[in-house]
């Protein structure tokens, strides 16, 4: 009998990471049942004289932003990672450390604390694009930064301590486990091949059609065939990019306006602000060409069947490997058939 993916369970496999992921379409055929509860609209101010985020407040620190118009970049008053930290190795039999250093920093995405990526404009994002630019180029040049991770964590659900429009950039020493895995599959690919692993991927995905989400000229938004989020999405440049300070001024309008479409679609899944963990993988900064790497974000969301329902990683998925019930394929088509107009824009 032939292996049916949407019938049968099954695992899947991540190109990029050597991961496999359990799905379970049997187990449930829509992509949620049941109720779909909303959570209250939120109207937050442009301004919170209580927010640390906001321009010209002061922060924990006691030092006074100041009153930015647009982005805003500053290091975290309680960063993670420290310049001074000793770089000394502890290996005490099995017992094994060592000193890490690193910047963290913070990153505004618009002095108007009511907002968030979803219901900014495309120009505005496109200025978010740029700092982000920005801050690769000129963190990725320092001595002793060998990588530098740009995220978002939207929500209180995902831990986000102000809802100002913000995200945050670690930059270290260390390349980071998930990163190292990409980088070693990648590489793998690279050397076999001659072609990036990612570009070949995304060809194979224009063709099937199965799982793009959103297509514009220089980017696509698709659920990946190996998500292990209900509805995880992988933003990717169509040209071989290795880091986001390669994209030109044209591709750059293109990722702003994708990852707006991508946020609408996201809140307007369940009509709420949807939580989620935003990254962007891309190539080292320690002096190496990584021809092999193709930049790319992506989005893991929590909900699962309304606003208010999470998906947990528990059990299983603890012990063994994640595991999923609706496949990538209806995920894809969820959120594809979603109007790319925010739902609080539309008339009741």
């Amino acid at each position: 009998m032939k292996l049916n993916l949407n019938e049968h369970p099954h695992r899947r496999f991540n190109i990029l990471t050597g991961e496999w992921v359990l799905v379970s379409p049997h187990r449930t055929k829509r992509p949620w049942q049941g109720k779909q509860e909303k959570t209250a609209v939120e109207n937050r101010p442009e301004y919170d004289e209580n927010c640390y985020l906001c321009p010209g407040n002061t922060r924990a620190n006691g030092e006074v932003n100041p009153q930015y118009t647009s982005t805003y970049s500053f290091t975290n008053d309680f960063s993670a990672l420290l310049p001074n930290t000793p770089s000394t190795e502890i290996n005490e039999g099995l017992f094994r450390a060592r000193g890490e250093t690193g910047i963290c920093k913070v990153i505004c995405f618009s002095p108007d604390h009511s907002l968030t990526l979803s219901q900014m404009e495309v120009t505005g994002i496109e200025e978010v694009i740029s700092i982000w630019q920005k801050e690769y180029h000129e963190l990725g040049a320092m001595e002793n930064i060998n990588y530098v991770q740009i995220f978002e964590n939207k929500g209180a659900l995902m831990g986000c301590s102000n809802p100002h429009p913000h995200g945050q950039i670690w930059a270290q020493v260390s390349i980071p486990q998930e990163v190292q895995k990409k980088c070693d599959f990648q590489l793998a690919y690279w050397q076999e091949n001659q072609r990036s692993l990612l570009k070949d991927y995304l060809g194979q995905e224009m063709e099937a059609r199965e799982r793009i989400v959103i297509e514009n000229d220089h980017f696509l938004a698709l659920v990946p065939f190996w998500a292990v989020w209900p509805y995880e999405v992988m933003i990717a440049p169509k040209r071989h990019l290795q880091y986001i300070g390669q994209v030109s001024d044209e591709e750059k309008s293109s990722f702003a306006q994708i990852i707006k479409e991508v946020t609408t679609k996201y809140d307007n899944l369940f009509k709420t602000s949807f939580p989620y963990s935003m990254g962007i993988h891309q190539s080292p900064t320690d002096g190496q060409p990584h021809e092999e790497w193709h930049f790319h974000m992506s989005f893991y969301p929590p909900l699962l069947r309304s606003a208010t329902v999470k998906k947990f990683m528990v059990g299983y998925e603890m012990f063994a490997n994640p595991q999923r019930d609706i496949t990538a394929e209806q995920a894809a088509n969820t959120l594809r058939n979603l109007s790319h107009k925010h739902y609080s824009q539309h008339p009741n």
